[in-house]
């Protein structure tokens, strides 16, 4: 059964508390890590804060985003700093473990490592040392001097809004990223950056690719992977030759079929017809379908209803809809348009908010994480996030409003503007 999350009263002038203040889960926590200096330290609190904010204190997310675990390491961080002794990833770590890693990552970057959790989570260097002790602990763990140089760690949070690689969706196109993402160079340049990851043919992108979009050269598959890619390449070819070829033996067999009707139809209209008042009413109704398109924000039935009272919102009402969705779940742009803010909405957690051409404004709150920022164009159906638990909630959801000026306290029904948009919901 879905996770019907609920809002607490709405108070954007507050500082929001629901995502850095969490209770210490865990009891029989035993001793500190051995060899963990307490000059570059945090307590076990913190770290808790910090994970409340990167991940909504879900130490076993893995939302295929390519970062893992309540603190949200990557893989390269997390195997550079020793976390494979305990897991081969992070969200397969304990707790305890994952906060043991993050010591050592603290000791040589710094708070810098989680820019945006850091500070609102008060991460520093020369706190208390937290008192925990992962499995498998008991041997020495050297500090930074055996760690080999790394990339500095970086999170979801502190990507938000300037994300530079772009996760293939199905119908996507390297000239239609290239456009919407405004990369230098177009899609040649894309694809000369993605060339290892993509293959031999730039019109077979596949869905769950990851493209680097400002040209440098994402990580060449292995050798195993682009043989992979050339013989499915290769396959999919052949089998469009087929179709194709039975497409034209079929086409061929109606023209010499239909050609005697054909003739005669001919013969008996020598002046061509004018189009009917029907005909030019349906091309009318043609051009008025075609002329707004409008999808869901999410793949997902409703839960909370606009307009629904109750004192738990300021204005005495729900303002917007929810939809029910696990941490993670992308989230589309109901309709093309103009990102007006993207980040952290007080009570509304992190959010965004666009602008379309029928002067509408649309807003998606509580997000775990943001793929746009203030100022980009962006088209129906492109991901602007993944939905989480970020803001005031009891639960992950996704908050969608629709409203007729970028600020709170001018909504319009949402599904009521998605019905008519033609969207069944």
């Amino acid at each position: 059964m879905a996770v019907r999350g609920r809002h607490r009263r709405y108070q954007p002038n507050r500082i929001n508390r629901a995502s850095l203040t969490v209770t210490a889960g865990g009891a029989g926590l035993a001793l500190p890590l051995v060899g963990t200096g307490t000059a570059h330290a945090a307590d076990v609190e913190t770290w808790d804060k910090v994970a409340a904010c990167e991940s909504t204190d879900d130490w076993d997310i893995n939302t295929g985003n390519g970062y893992y675990g309540g603190l949200q390491f990557t893989q390269s961080t997390w195997e550079a700093f020793g976390g494979t002794r305990y897991a081969p990833r992070a969200d397969l770590a304990t707790r305890e473990e994952q906060i043991a890693v993050a010591e050592k990552v603290l000791d040589v970057q710094g708070p810098g490592a989680w820019p945006v959790c850091s500070e609102r989570a008060g991460l520093t260097r020369g706190g208390d040392p937290p008192d925990v002790r992962p499995a498998g602990g008991a041997a020495s763990a050297k500090t930074s001097g055996s760690v080999k140089d790394v990339q500095p760690q970086t999170t979801p949070q502190s990507r938000a809004g300037k994300a530079r690689m772009y996760t293939v969706v199905t119908g996507d196109t390297l000239s239609g990223i290239a456009d919407t993402h405004e990369v230098r160079g177009g899609w040649q340049r894309l694809y000369e950056a993605n060339r290892g990851a993509i293959g031999s043919d730039p019109d077979l992108i596949l869905p769950g690719q990851r493209l680097s979009l400002r040209g440098e050269g994402a990580t060449a598959a292995s050798g195993t992977t682009t043989r992979k890619q050339d013989k499915q390449q290769k396959q999919q070819q052949t089998q469009q030759k087929k179709e194709q070829k039975r497409d034209s033996k079929a086409e061929a067999k109606s023209e010499a079929k239909s050609e005697p009707k054909d003739q005669k139809r001919q013969e008996q209209k020598k002046a061509p017809q004018k189009p009917s008042s029907s005909d030019s009413g349906k091309a009318k109704t043609g051009k008025a379908t075609t002329h707004r398109a409008v999808v869901a924000p999410v793949d997902a039935s409703t839960g909370t209803p606009y307009h629904q009272a109750g004192s738990s919102w300021s204005k005495g009402y729900h303002t917007g809809v929810d939809f029910p969705v696990p941490t993670g779940t992308s989230v589309k742009s109901v309709a093309a348009g103009r990102v007006v803010s993207a980040g952290w909405g007080g009570s509304y957690g992190y959010q965004v908010v666009v602008r379309h051409s029928d002067g509408r404004y649309s807003q998606y709150a509580h997000l775990s994480a943001i793929s746009v920022k203030s100022g980009q164009s962006v088209g129906v159906g492109q991901r602007l996030g993944r939905s989480g638990a970020t803001g005031n909630v009891t639960g992950p959801h996704l908050h969608f409003e629709v409203r007729t000026g970028p600020g709170f306290g001018s909504d319009v029904d949402p599904v009521a503007y998605l019905r008519a948009g033609g969207v069944r919901i």
